[in-house]
């Protein structure tokens, strides 16, 4: 997997233009050149990561490419072998509780209020970067309430999460997901989230 970060505050490079330039760079074609599609194989709606139509790997396969922005950055990633998604979140300057019971597990919000109020808001923008990587990792789903997913603890898990309760109509395959934080300048919190083939 490779990973490109950058800042560039409300006026920098769109998400497309940064996810367009990393496939270019990586696989060695002008970016112009890059063809991506966001409409959903299963629905058409735009959601989940986008199809990399070209180009394609040096094996003929696609790509898996994903990008995300918040709080001023952007984060683009692009592997292989894996389906992959990327989720950026700023730190809110206050805590929103219905946006808690929908986003978090109960269990995340009982850790959580068990931190350091000076923690918090980073901690909460990890989990919910986290969520959104896993959920557009995964692509068309049922619909799945994120509050029913509970993952490891930032902090707890070197920056290297993965789903400590999925939900169970969705079968064994959550424990495949690996989800990788992502350095980011500024008061924001970023994720990709890997899901290797059965």
């Amino acid at each position: 997997m490779r990973v490109l970060v950058v800042a560039g505050g409300r006026r920098g490079i769109g998400v497309d233009a940064a996810l367009r330039a990393h496939v270019a760079h990586v696989a060695g074609v002008p970016a112009d050149d890059v063809e991506l599609d966001h409409a959903c194989p299963l629905c058409g709606v735009r959601h989940g990561s986008p199809a990399v139509r070209y180009p394609t790997t040096p094996s003929g396969a696609s790509w898996f490419a994903d990008a995300a922005t918040g709080g001023g950055v952007v984060v683009a990633a692009i592997d292989a072998r894996h389906a992959l998604g990327v989720g950026v979140e700023a730190v809110a300057p206050e805590p929103d509780p219905a946006l808690d019971e929908a986003a978090l597990h109960p269990e995340e919000r009982a850790r959580l209020d068990g931190l350091d109020v000076t923690a918090r808001g980073m901690v909460r923008a990890q989990l919910w970067a986290r969520k959104a990587a896993m959920l557009r990792a995964i692509g068309h789903v049922s619909v799945v309430e994120p509050a029913r997913i509970a993952l490891t603890m930032p902090g707890d898990d070197a920056g290297d999460a993965r789903v400590v309760r999925g939900a169970p109509e969705l079968g064994d395959g959550w424990s495949r997901v690996r989800i990788r934080d992502v350095a980011v300048p500024g008061r924001a919190a970023a994720s990709v989230a890997l899901v290797p083939r059965p």
